[in-house]
Order: C-alpha cells, then sequence, then structure tokens
C-alpha cells in the first residue's frame, strides 16, 4: 500500500520487497519501525564490534556472528567496519576483509568463500534518482550485490547496486564496478574494464611497477 502524498512510501512489507529490487522506496518514518530498528540494532553491534580489543579474538568473532546474515568459518575482518544494517551481509567462509570495509546492505550483500578485501572497500547496495525534485521525495533504490567465490578486491575499490563479481576474478585497487564481471578476469579503471583473464594456474604475484 502507497502514501497518496507520497508515491514512494509503502508499508514495511512493501518496502521490504523492493529492497532487493531496484524499485524506488522510503525506507524510514511512521509503519516502518521495523525497518529503522533492525538499522539500529546494526550500527550498535557495528559499534560493539569495533570496540573489541585484537587480543580478544573470540569476541570480535561472536559479535560477526550475531551482525550478520551469516558468517562462515575462518572469515575476520580488521577494524573498524561499517554497515547500514549488518544483517543484510551474507559472508561465506575463509574470508579476509581489511581495515576500513564499508557495505550499505539496505539490499542483500552475498559473498561467497575465500574472498579478500583490500582496505577502503565500499559494497555499496543502495542509491538515490538523479532528478534532484525526485530525491527530495526521500525516495531511494536498492539492488543486491553478488560477490561470487575466490575474488579479490583491490584496495579502495567501490562496487556499486546490483553487481555481480565473478568466481576467481581481480579487481584492481581504486577500481569503481559498475557492470558485471566475468568469472577469472582481472579488471581496474574507473569505470571497471576487464584487462585481462586469469589464467588457471598463474602463479604470477608481485609485478614492479613499470617506468611511465
Amino acid at each position: 500500500m502507497s502514501n497518496p502524498d507520497n508515491p514512494y512510501v509503502f508499508d514495511e512489507t512493501e518496502t521490504r520487497r523492493r529492497l532487493d529490487t531496484g524499485e524506488l522506496y522510503t525506507d524510514f518514518g511512521p509503519g516502518r519501525e521495523g525497518l529503522e530498528e533492525e538499522r539500529v540494532r546494526g550500527k550498535e553491534l557495528v559499534e560493539r564490534f569495533n570496540a573489541v580489543t585484537i587480543r580478544d579474538p573470540e569476541l570480535r568473532l561472536a559479535l560477526a556472528g550475531e551482525l550478520f546474515a551469516s558468517f562462515g568459518e575462518g572469515s575476520w575482518l580488521e577494524t573498524p567496519i561499517y554497515c547500514a544494517y549488518g544483517s543484510h551481509t551474507s559472508i561465506g567462509s575463509g574470508c579476509w576483509f581489511n581495515t576500513g570495509t564499508t557495505l550499505i546492505d539496505d539490499a542483500a550483500i552475498r559473498i561467497g568463500d575465500r574472498v579478500l578485501f583490500g582496505p577502503h572497500v565500499t559494497v555499496a547496495t543502495a542509491g538515490h534518482p538523479i532528478d534532484p525534485e525526485l530525491r527530495a521525495t526521500g525516495a531511494q533504490f536498492s539492488a543486491v550485490v553478488t560477490i561470487e567465490d575466490d575474488v579479490w578486491v583491490g584496495a579502495n575499490v567501490t562496487i556499486l547496486p546490483g553487481v555481480t563479481i565473478g568466481r576467481g576474478s581481480v579487481v584492481a585497487a581504486g577500481a569503481v564496478v559498475t557492470a558485471h564481471v566475468p568469472p577469472m578476469t582481472v579488471v581496474a579503471g574507473v569505470p571497471a574494464r576487464v584487462v585481462r583473464a586469469v589464467v588457471p594456474g598463474e602463479r604470477t604475484a608481485y609485478r614492479p611497477p613499470r617506468s611511465l
């Protein structure tokens, strides 16, 4: 059910349905208190997680288990982290995220196994209309982001709403990912583009920088 005064205000059931679809909605105000409480709970857990000493890894892991929809065995996040909800993010096993991970998980963020994040990676499922009059209604959209198994995301990467990053791919530092990334590819740039394939069995690690 929508509000005749604002066509992008819905009851909580319809708002929750729209979270993952890319349709416009407004996620605050009367009738959506459950969403607001879910966000507040997530931010409280993030505050607690970020305050835990490195000498208490068991408490960090316990809080991660409370914060996220799922948190796989052997995964780890360096502090600080930031989340919109936390509860809309699923993290597989054997993942390792460096400091400053930001998860704008209005829609679902689905992260597979053995995924690596460099420092200051942002995964954003939410956005706002381009038209300023439409933005003034408070409406936003969100769409699911999927990061498949064995992906490496470099430092200062931004991943935008609705994107899927295919299995085994590498996103180079500083990239802005606006489109789906094929499996087993290296992408780089703003916006990110495929620069080469990942060759199975490749043992390349560090390469000295070339001269400009």
